[in-house]
């Protein structure tokens, strides 16, 4: 029983953490423009995700313009504002 749940989970991951992602940098980058082109509050911003991004937490960095979003213990990604490109995500990491 217990090789079966591991065996599905290492088939599963690569997948998972695709979408885990893919979900983080489009609530990072939909929050950033939300809260730095928009002005709207952080807490705002969350009325613009897609249903079922309920598990995508946020995190904002005034300072360096910045929405950081976490799918917990899987993927984070950060997108920053930049004046004329709006807001744009760093670099994803392999």
């Amino acid at each position: 029983m217990l090789g079966t749940l591991v065996g599905g989970g290492v088939f599963a991951w690569p997948q998972l953490h695709g979408y885990a992602i893919t979900g983080a940098a489009y609530g990072a980058r939909v929050a950033c423009s939300c809260r730095f082109v928009g002005g709207r509050p952080i807490g705002d911003c969350r009325k613009d995700f897609e249903p079922g991004m309920d598990i995508i937490s946020l995190s904002e960095d005034t300072a360096a313009r910045s929405v950081t979003a976490r799918f917990p213990l899987v993927a984070s990604q950060t997108a920053t504002y930049r004046q004329g490109w709006g807001c744009v995500l760093e670099p994803w990491g392999n």
